[in-house]
């Protein structure tokens, strides 16, 4: 299945675009998205176990299942002062 991974902040600076798209196997899982990006682009891993996901307006977790063509949203953590 295909998927759309829109990515923000340090995340976009990182992979050095602001969306990926990532094919993962029916079955998957956001954990298996995490590694899959992980193992696809490298300057990503560090921040990857501190992101959050979102589809739509809603954060999932990491045994939330995945569909083609599912949209998500890559946050990660942010500081400010």
């Amino acid at each position: 299945m295909k998927l759309n991974v829109k990515l923000f902040a340090a995340a976009r600076q990182l992979a050095g675009a602001d969306q990926l798209a990532v094919d993962l196997p029916e079955g998957s899982t956001v954990s298996d998205l995490r590694y899959r990006l992980a193992m696809e682009h490298p300057d990503l891993a560090p921040l990857l176990p501190h992101v959050l996901f979102a589809i739509g307006s809603e954060y999932v977790g990491d045994s939330k299942p995945l569909a083609d063509a599912m949209e998500l949203a890559c946050i990660p953590p942010v500081s400010g002062g």
